[in-house]
């Protein structure tokens, strides 16, 4: 907890202060990994497992890592604003984080409604690389999105029970500029009992862009 505690910040928001947990800043990173966690109104926060997994996936990837709470999460200040607001959240970090590490390669990861919001945002501020779980095409407005022209790398469980797997493969489908997929038989919303495989699946995904950063 205090390891937690020590490296807790607040950064200023369009709706208020937004709490947000920074991670290996001071270990020389070669980029910066911000990511975005499920509802907000379904329990969703920065502490989710499978978040807590992308950002420990970052670390082993050399990646300095942000997490937040979307307004009205946690101690973030404001309400839940059907993913418009909490895109302003995440461009509202970026922003920070640009004007504190200018020169550092940003990534972007989020997870269920999250994929939807670190996908909106990747077409509005310079982004190298998109990783998208689980992402909730049933459930929001992922139908007209722009394709992201950065690099992007989608997961999904074939035995989602919340954002069923055929409603993925069929958004992907109808893609101009459809992602890179990994799909895991077996594997559930929350990645139950598959966490490990998630991270080093990413690891190995990814680990070679790293490396030329």
């Amino acid at each position: 907890m205090a390891d937690a505690d020590k490296n807790t910040l607040f950064i200023p928001g369009l709706a208020g202060k937004l709490e947000a947990l920074a991670e290996n800043f001071d270990d020389a990173p070669k980029g910066v990994l911000v990511v975005c966690h499920p509802h907000p109104l379904h329990g969703g926060t920065m502490q989710n497992k499978v978040v807590h997994t992308l950002a420990r996936a970052g670390h082993e990837l050399g990646l300095a890592t942000l997490r937040f709470n979307y307004r009205g999460v946690g101690k973030s200040e404001g309400g839940y604003d059907e993913g418009d607001g909490e895109t302003d959240d995440l461009l509202a970090v970026i922003d920070w984080l640009d004007d504190r590490f200018p020169a550092i390669p940003l990534w972007l990861a989020g997870f269920s409604f999250g994929a939807y919001v670190a996908m909106r945002a990747s077409n509005q501020r310079p982004v190298q690389q998109l990783i998208t779980v689980a992402p909730a095409v049933n459930l929001v407005r992922f139908e007209g999105l722009k394709t992201p022209d950065c690099a992007w790398l989608l997961l999904q469980g074939k035995e989602d029970e919340i954002v069923p797997y055929q409603e993925v493969i069929d958004w992907v489908g109808k893609l101009t500029t459809p992602p890179e997929t990994v799909y895991f038989d077996g594997v559930s919303h929350f990645f139950h009992g598959q966490l490990v495989n998630l991270r080093q699946t990413l690891i190995d995904k990814l680990s070679a862009k790293t490396g030329a950063l």
